[in-house]
């Protein structure tokens, strides 16, 4: 271990001991025991991942008041928004994983709404760089990945009105998830479909330096992913097979919007074989959307072959129609008898009148 390294993890040790003190003689009693709870899970000391028991105290003040919930995830944020550490910011965030997953449900409602308007980069950290040396710099760019993928999960759980990464489901809670993907209409299942595609685009933005993953905390990051990408493929399952029974009711611009949603979908194939080697293969579901795909374009083909077909019959008509309207006027022509011999017959002054 390099002079530099070392120096930064004494220096590093002696912030967390200032911290600790600070929260230990700070006057507000009822949020010193959180923020002292948060410094120990997200120390700078080692870059391994914070022990389930330390993880178990963060996620134990989520069972209070909602004071208590809310001054948790606040002194989390404040952790994770003023270091310049690229550790402490990986744990921090890993804690915030852990809240969506296993946190109560109070927890997880005043993480969603922090800040209050929510949506992308609400976690703040795309510009985050730790310069300390190139491993910080290199883990760097996971500190970004990794805040933009719980960003996301946050966004679809609200598009979904659900919590994604739920412990795990029971059959009744499949039931559920079933019978309201069948109560959607086209437009909102293609706003969940197009939401979950971005979220899989989002995991495959991981950064190219994959060889991090020896790191343990890096390693431990990539397995919680791992368990979301795992529910996302549930949840794409249940709607590409509901688009596969409705398919026929679409319209040709809902299929097209549908199609191209899973091409998006196919393209992250092979680099999430990449990073997940040997897991959440799911051969099924991939079958499953080459399968969907090819039914949309014939579907799409015959729609567009038979709109032309009427479009044609339709200009014909109308044709045929014009036509018939421009046509002169021809009146029935009625004789005019000129009787020579007496005095009736046509008046040339009638013209001059």
């Amino acid at each position: 271990m390099g002079h530099q390294k070392r120096l930064r993890i004494f220096v590093g040790f002696l912030k967390d001991k200032a911290s600790f003190i600070k929260t230990t003689f700070s006057s507000k009693r009822q949020t010193s025991s959180i923020r002292r709870a948060v410094l120990r899970a997200t120390s700078h000391v080692t870059s391994t991942p914070p022990s389930d028991k330390r993880i178990a105290a963060v996620l134990h003040f989520g069972h209070g008041s909602r004071p208590r919930a809310s001054a948790c995830i606040q002194a989390l944020m404040d952790r994770l928004h003023a270091t310049r550490n690229a550790f402490v910011a990986l744990k921090c965030l890993f804690i915030i994983h852990h809240i969506i997953k296993k946190g109560s449900f109070i927890l997880k409602d005043q993480l969603s709404i922090y800040p209050s308007y929510g949506g992308r980069n609400s976690l703040n950290l795309s510009m985050f760089r730790d310069k300390s040396d190139l491993e910080s710099w290199e883990l760097s760019s996971w500190v970004r990945w990794y805040a933009s993928v719980l960003e996301i999960n946050l966004t679809v759980s609200r598009v979904l009105g659900y919590h994604l990464c739920s412990p795990k489901a029971t059959k009744k809670i499949n039931d559920d998830k079933q019978e309201k993907v069948l109560t959607l209409l086209s437009s909102d299942l293609l706003r969940e479909i197009y939401a979950l595609v971005s979220f899989v685009e989002e995991i495959t933005d991981v950064p190219n330096t994959l060889n991090l993953q020896s790191n343990n905390l890096i390693h431990e990051i990539v397995g919680l992913v791992g368990g979301d990408y795992r529910l996302i493929q549930q949840e794409i399952f249940l709607r590409v097979g509901e688009i596969d029974e409705r398919m026929v009711s679409l319209s040709r611009e809902e299929l097209t919007q549908f199609l191209n949603a899973l091409k998006r979908l196919e393209n992250c194939e092979d680099r999430l074989l990449r990073l997940f080697v040997n897991r959440n293969k799911n051969h099924g579901l991939w079958n499953l959307i080459r399968e969907t795909t090819t039914k949309i374009t014939v579907v799409a083909v015959n729609k567009n072959v038979q709109e032309k077909a009427l479009m044609k019959i339709w200009r014909r008509d109308d044709s045929t129609e014009l036509s018939r309207i421009r046509q002169p006027f021809v009146g029935a022509v009625v004789p005019v008898n000129i009787d020579s011999t007496s005095n009736r017959g046509f008046d040339s002054t009638m013209i001059s009148r």
